[in-house]
């Protein structure tokens, strides 16, 4: 595994880093515990982008099911070569899954993830660069409501309280986390809070801190930051009135397992982490009363082992019935049955992702539909998800886009 520091060329992370190595893109039990028109006054312009193939007819459980184009973005670097130019803007065919391309939203700098605030009205994406900051965008017009600093660099990561008052950021390469305020019309206020990460020391072969992601527990009151560089899980109690940070406990995986990405189940009671480095996932026990995460054994990814693997993210059904990992390297996406209200996951098995390194998997806000950001290949695939057997179904040929790093269905 290269470490941070090996892995810096030209200003990039480690993790645009990894995304590269190999490229061939044609741009490059745990313990119980539609569109619409521009403002001419806007920060940024439009360009057209070409069309998909047709996706084939579905033939799977569609109970409730949207129907009709829907929005999609889809983040990018802008600062490497064969990168995008901004945000990518499309719509997806909620019953087919085909994407169509609608122009690039230009003005942000390296938008490798996005977000967007609970009411639907307005867009988030980070800006990942050495000053780093996070960007707002007023959906109805994509209008750029301006940006604010992260405190560090390479924020890699964010997400918006269930309140919509707070914008959770993750720095990769200065290993710290960030809080911003959110006005009644989206736009972001100046930071209130930054949290590094100092203790514990780096695992093996890393050079730092590098805070990947951070979340809000279905609690509310809890924000989970996830850090590979330091193989730990931080719970902070969220200040919900002042957006202040306080640290309540620290949640250790083994030794280098390099944690990524955590995701909850809807009983709120457990949580699964995708660990980058070790290629594993593990089961975590939460307590809501105190925010306290118990990381159980590691589990397979389900990679085949013929190649370096490196687990990106992990997701759950709304449901949860089942979770889904996007393996990068083994470039197939597992399924896992959820058991024991949560506490157990089985692997079903793996398919491929018809791409080249998954960096980023999203579900349809139904449900039916599964979107993998492909960041060698340039694309995005996008599969039918079986409600009742959780298996899942490519449809129809991917979608290019230029570095797609994050697609985000609306």
């Amino acid at each position: 595994m290269t470490s941070g520091a090996e892995a810096s060329r030209e200003g990039w992370s480690r993790r645009r880093f990894i995304g590269a190595l190999g490229g061939t893109a044609a741009v490059v039990a745990v313990p119980a515990p539609a569109a619409t028109p521009a403002d001419p006054g806007s920060s940024r312009t439009t360009t057209p982008e070409p069309s998909a193939a047709k996706a084939p007819a579905p033939g799977t459980h569609r109970t409730g099911k949207a129907t009709g184009p829907r929005p999609l973005h889809i983040g990018t670097y802008t600062s490497v070569d064969g990168g995008g130019k901004g945000i990518g803007l499309a719509t997806y065919d909620a019953s087919t899954g085909q994407i169509t391309g609608a122009g690039t939203l230009t003005g942000v700098a390296d938008p490798s993830y996005l977000t967007v605030h609970p009411d639907g009205r307005t867009l988030y994406a980070v800006d990942e660069q050495t000053a780093g900051a996070v960007t707002a965008v007023r959906l109805a017009d994509r209008k750029i409501l301006g940006a604010r600093s992260t405190g560090g660099a390479g924020p890699c990561h964010l997400s918006v309280h269930p309140t919509g008052r707070w914008l959770l950021s993750a720095n990769y390469t200065s290993g710290s986390v960030a809080v911003h305020p959110i006005d009644s019309s989206g736009a972001l206020g100046e930071r209130t809070a930054l949290a590094k990460h100092s203790s514990p020391r780096p695992g093996p072969g890393q050079d730092g801190p590098h805070a990947h992601q951070f979340v809000t527990a279905p609690d509310g009151g809890h924000v989970l930051a996830v850090d590979l560089g330091t193989d730990t899980v931080y719970t902070y109690r969220l200040d919900t009135t002042k957006g202040t940070l306080a640290e309540v406990s620290q949640a250790h995986t083994r030794a280098g397992a390099g944690p990524r990405s955590l995701t909850f189940h809807p009983g709120g009671r457990y949580a699964y982490l995708a660990n980058e480095v070790d290629d594993t996932i593990a089961v975590c026990a939460y307590d809501p009363a105190t925010g306290a995460l118990s990381i159980g054994a590691p589990q397979s990814s389900g990679s085949t082992g013929s190649t370096t693997n490196y687990p990106a993210q992990i997701l759950v059904t709304s449901n949860g019935a089942y979770a889904y990992l996007a393996n990068r390297g083994d470039n197939t996406l597992a399924r896992y049955a959820v058991e024991a209200d949560g506490a157990r996951l089985r692997l079903l098995g793996t398919v491929p992702v018809s791409g080249d390194f998954p960096r980023q998997i999203a579900l349809s806000p139904d449900g039916t539909l599964l979107f993998t950001a492909n960041q060698r290949s340039s694309t995005v695939s996008v599969f039918h998800v079986d409600a009742g057997t959780g298996q899942l179904r490519l449809a129809g040929a991917p979608f290019a886009s230029p570095v797609a790093v994050c697609a985000l269905p609306l």
